[in-house]
């Protein structure tokens, strides 16, 4: 079986040390220069067993109910962990709430979910696997199959120091393999490490207007605030957004900003897959929205000429990473 045991992207210091004379191996990786050291909590590092073990589970459908789906299914590589569709199918291709966003460089986010809901990788897994549009798979159910599983109980053990599956094992798995999801250096990182060539005219003119228009809620290495924002998209009363889980309403229809790295690969965009181009979505904000009720006062009218926005999308797509896919696994 092939597993991703390292990622190797840019020059910048990974947070993670290799094996000890007598400790177990640890996957290195590498992120791009600007980005702060790999977050790695203490209590999950990123040993290779784990981080082989999260990745065959991540594309195992074991894990979901009628064994049709994984989480590899909603997150596929080439996508840049995104997968395509505007809102994610799950077990019985029933149809979930939101689009999946990428999981490149998930390690570095503070909330994770459209809303916010869960703050930790290692929290975060159970929601899909539980959720009855996704896998509908009680954890206990899911551990069981993992238990009565022929390779599973023995790899759990080699993990996690003789613990067999639980859902802290699981969850910690799944969390190991994620964290090693880091972008690879983009054009526009190399034209701000002094290449003027990464970037042509009318890509650097998107940059202008990019740092004039949209950096209060895209900045920094990963692109975003990291804050909720109403962006002038309609809601439903299915999915009102963040009010979901603050039960406010001063939060209905705000979502999590998300990263724009590698966003020319995670179409269709918005958390319900509304647009399936980057010119559609400069659309919208040149029109300053759809004047929501709570809209963000950043969200206003730009009227930019047709040229500055297919310049806005050119830029946008110099964010792409292009890195090869990874093989999955067999399972």
């Amino acid at each position: 079986m092939a597993f991703l045991l390292a990622v190797a992207f840019g020059a910048g210091a990974s947070g993670c040390e290799g094996a000890g004379p007598d400790g177990p191996a640890t996957v290195e990786v590498r992120v791009p220069d600007g980005f702060d050291p790999l977050p790695v909590p203490p209590q999950n590092p990123l040993r290779a067993d784990r981080v082989a073990l999260g990745e065959r589970l991540f594309f195992d459908p074991v894990l979901s109910r009628d064994m049709s789906v994984s989480c590899g299914t909603c997150h596929l590589p080439e996508r840049a962990f995104s997968d395509g569709l505007g809102r994610s199918l799950g077990v019985e291709g029933r149809v979930g709430l939101r689009n999946a966003p990428t999981l490149l460089n998930v390690a570095y986010r503070t909330s994770l979910f459209w809303d916010g809901g869960a703050l930790f990788l290692e929290s975060q897994a159970l929601v899909p696997l539980e959720d009855h549009r996704e896998m509908d798979l009680p954890v206990e159910g899911a551990l069981d199959r993992l238990r009565q599983h022929p390779e599973y109980p023995v790899l759990f053990a080699e993990a996690f120091g003789g613990e067999g599956p639980s859902v802290r094992t699981l969850t910690y798995a799944l969390a190991a393999y994620q964290r090693t999801l880091v972008s690879a250096p983009t054009a526009f990182d190399r034209y701000r490490a002094g290449d003027d060539g990464a970037l042509d005219a009318e890509a650097r003119a998107g940059l202008a207007l990019f740092q004039t228009h949209c950096q209060s809620c895209h900045a920094g290495p990963l692109l975003t605030s990291e804050g909720f924002e109403n962006n002038g998209a309609a809601v439903t009363d299915e999915d009102p957004g963040r009010e979901r889980i603050t039960f406010s309403a001063a939060d209905r229809g705000t979502f999590r900003v998300p990263s724009l790295r590698a966003v020319a690969r995670t179409a269709p965009y918005f958390h319900d897959g509304r647009f399936q181009t980057l010119e559609a979505v400069v659309a919208h904000y040149d029109r300053g929205g759809d004047a929501t009720p709570g809209q963000s006062p950043r969200v206003r009218p730009l009227r930019l000429a047709e040229a500055d926005r297919d310049a806005l999308v050119a830029f946008l797509r110099t964010l792409d990473d292009a890195a090869a896919p990874v093989d999955r696994p067999a399972n």
